[in-house]
């Protein structure tokens, strides 16, 4: 007997692990690795990639265990001669199953967390989400090797894994709580928000719980036991009280959480989401100009701050806030920097300029670019004549215009001073002789 245990065992091994371990590892790479927000290191993302891989790799690892089962059956009148229980053989198979799944989605997790070391990483890791993967997998794999013992035909492994693969693609992201049911569909995590511990929880205990459930089902149905009836029972209570706990969540995973931002403090003070430090010294670059030549207006700033995208990007008490793309695609500090501008206008007032070539004009030198093209020659030719200080002694004193779009002609034709810290100071003339009383003598 013990004999018959370890061929049995080495069948097995080499049913399962010799071919589901690399294959499932490199599915579930590609699978996560495409799911990864480029240059950006965020473990939320990260962990949501992780999860989301298994809404692939869960079919070709229920379609395996069905093969594996569908194979083994032909072994049953081996396992029948042995005195131990009649499902202690499927249950070695699956426990070898499981095991390799769960090797597979380790060699995965590994991948995916180097990956996102590499980067400026910013959050912290889930080991809920890697346990919720992990149990979603587990489970295909016995829904996949069950179907297999029950129906032993060639056709339960083609089904099994279509079927578990529209359970996945007919669950898409964001629609309600049945998307978060495993294998869970979760959405990009934007910056400033979170995963929920809680949904990931439920995730897990349900997992497991339907997991619980099956194998006692099967158990009993071998053994004709009714004992396992009770625990097979709770199991389901626990599925059933997970499954409350996500149709409470409304079908969202994620919550906003304040965020210590990373900052970078000269010239100006940029600070971003740490995720994207990495853009400090392009905002900085970028942003530097347009407040200089902004200094002593109503709309002059000090500093930038990302905000979310659910906040308005604003201009006010010496604050600029800014809206960046998690992937930092290019050109993003320029985005940055006509959010600041957009920021500064009066939106009802440019709704309908009275005439816009004047404000491109000034935008034009707020900007750092050659001016545009405007129908009054006349005046785009003086204002370029003008030195900076000049320009930005203007801007002080029109400012109201040019926020609510309402520049004339007649605004570029008055005289610029600068303001009086910025004049000349007149040279010192010589100290007069005086005498005991004070005055000149």
């Amino acid at each position: 007997m013990s004999e018959l245990g370890r061929v049995l065992r080495l069948d097995a091994r080499r049913a399962a692990l010799l071919l589901a371990v690399p294959l499932l590892a490199g599915i579930g790479i590609v699978t996560a690795w495409r799911s990864l927000v480029p240059g950006v290191g965020y473990w939320d993302n990260s962990v949501v990639a992780l999860i989301n891989s298994v809404r692939l790799l869960g079919p070709v690892a229920a379609g395996l265990a069905a093969w594996t089962a569908v194979r083994e059956r032909g072994l049953n009148y081996l396992r029948d001669l042995s005195p131990r229980s009649p499902a202690t053989g499927a249950l070695l198979d699956l426990l070898l199953l499981a095991g390799a799944a769960a090797l597979a989605y380790g060699a995965v997790t590994v991948a995916v967390t180097v990956e996102t070391m590499l980067r400026q990483e910013a959050g912290h890791p889930y080991p809920l989400g890697l346990l919720a993967g992990t149990a979603s997998l587990v489970l295909h794999v016995v829904i996949g090797y069950l179907a297999g013992r029950a129906v032993p035909r060639p056709a339960t492994v083609v089904a099994v894994a279509a079927l578990t693969w529209l359970w996945a693609a007919l669950r898409p992201p964001g629609t309600s709580w049945w998307s978060l049911l495993p294998p869970a569909a979760l959405d990009h995590v934007e910056l400033f928000t979170v995963l929920r511990t809680s949904v990931l929880a439920d995730q897990t205990v349900w997992a497991m719980g339907v997991t619980a459930a099956l194998v006692l089902a099967y158990v009993g149905w071998v053994t004709r036991r009714r004992a396992v009836a009770v625990p097979m029972v709770l199991a389901l209570l626990v599925t059933g009280n997970a499954m409350t706990g996500l149709q409470g969540s409304g079908g969202s995973a994620v919550v906003p959480a304040p965020v210590r931002l990373a900052c970078r403090e000269w010239p100006l003070t940029v600070c971003v989401h740490p995720a994207l430090r990495s853009a400090l010294p392009a905002l900085m670059t970028a942003t530097t100009p347009l407040a200089t030549r902004l200094s002593g207006t109503p709309g002059e700033f000090n500093r930038v701050v990302q905000r979310p995208a659910t906040e308005p990007a604003t201009v006010a008490g010496g604050t600029a806030s800014i809206h960046l793309d998690d992937e930092l695609s290019p050109g993003y500090e320029v985005r940055a920097v006509r959010q600041i501008m957009r920021s500064l206008a009066d939106a009802q007032a440019c709704a309908s300029p009275r005439n816009p070539g004047y404000r491109a004009l000034v935008d034009a030198w707020l900007l750092g670019r050659a001016a545009p093209p405007i129908t009054d020659t006349r005046t785009a030719r003086r204002f370029g004549q003008w030195t900076e200080e000049q320009r930005r002694g203007w801007l002080r004193t029109h400012y109201a215009n040019y926020q609510s779009c309402a520049l004339a002609a007649r605004d570029f034709r008055l005289s610029v001073t600068p303001r009086p810290a910025d004049a000349p100071r007149p040279s010192p003339r010589p100290l007069e002789p005086r005498g005991a009383d004070g005055l000149p003598k």
